[in-house]
């Protein structure tokens, strides 16, 4: 499975709570903390829509193993 690095880029942006952060992204907050926790994959076009928002690549949302 591929990771994402959502949560440290969370952090790093400041973010103290996931939920500020999956309604800054305007993603449903239950949904977003699957994302998070890597219990489920965003779509191509739901990461793609994180990156630009982001205002990232989208693969710098990948971890790298």
């Amino acid at each position: 499975m591929i990771k994402n690095r959502l949560l440290e880029i969370r952090l790093n942006l400041g973010y103290k709570y996931a939920k500020d952060f999956a309604e800054y992204l305007d993603i449903n907050n239950q949904q977003y903390s699957r994302y998070e926790s890597n219990r489920s994959q965003p779509t191509l076009e739901t990461a793609y829509k994180i990156a630009k928002k982001l205002n990232i690549r989208i693969e710098d949302l990948i971890e790298e193993q």
